[in-house]
């Protein structure tokens, strides 16, 4: 793949990267509830996720998804419900306290942040339909393998590290600490947006 060309693709995933959605919000949650550790965690696992799709796409399954309405929407679904298994978690989650030990915080240890993080992606076939139109933009019939396996690890690590980023942003300093001893408050924006966004899922599919 020429130079010029993978930087092209390249800034057009860290564009999609940015977009803000599901997946930011859930980043921002495990880390201030589980910490940086399981900030990282859902951040690479969804990066996984991502590149999952994008494989699948240069492989040429994503056509057979998208063309198959019936899986198409199954997956829409199960996304939708795994949306809104997140938000009412987010939504019944307890307050927190200040640890009197050190006067740290404590973290949540029951949050599955490698699933979690994969699932939001794997489960969005949306990123079936932007992989389609972005890898013909880009991939031809005669494309080698070595350009599909370098856009696939493109998309994923891009992905992974701009998620990675936020999680690290996020811990340095007191933010961690600060989000934290207001985590109630997060906890409950963050469910209203993840059922706001399932409802939209099954209304607007």
């Amino acid at each position: 793949m020429e130079l010029h060309l993978w930087l092209s693709f390249v800034v057009i995933c860290i564009l999609g990267a940015l977009s803000p959605g599901p997946s930011l919000a859930l980043v921002i949650k495990n880390t201030v509830n589980g910490g940086v550790a399981k900030g990282y965690a859902t951040a690479i696992s969804h990066g996984l996720g991502v590149a999952l799709y994008a494989a699948i796409t240069a492989t040429g399954v994503a056509v057979i998804i998208v063309n198959t309405p019936t899986l198409f929407t199954l997956i829409q679904y199960t996304g939708a419900a795994f949306l809104f298994y997140l938000g009412i978690k987010s939504l019944l989650s307890k307050k927190t306290t200040l640890s009197p030990i050190e006067n740290s915080v404590v973290t949540t240890p029951n949050i599955n942040a490698w699933r979690d993080g994969f699932l939001i992606a794997f489960l969005n076939p949306k990123l079936a339909i932007f992989f389609i139109a972005l890898f013909s933009q880009f991939l031809h019939s005669d494309s080698s393998v070595q350009q599909k396996v370098i856009m696939t690890v493109t998309v994923g690590m891009i992905d992974g590290l701009w998620y990675c980023l936020v999680a690290l942003l996020l811990s340095k300093g007191n933010i961690i600490k600060k989000l934290k001893e207001n985590s109630y408050i997060v906890d409950k924006i963050t469910g209203c947006f993840l059922i706001a966004l399932a409802i939209r899922v099954i209304i607007w599919r």
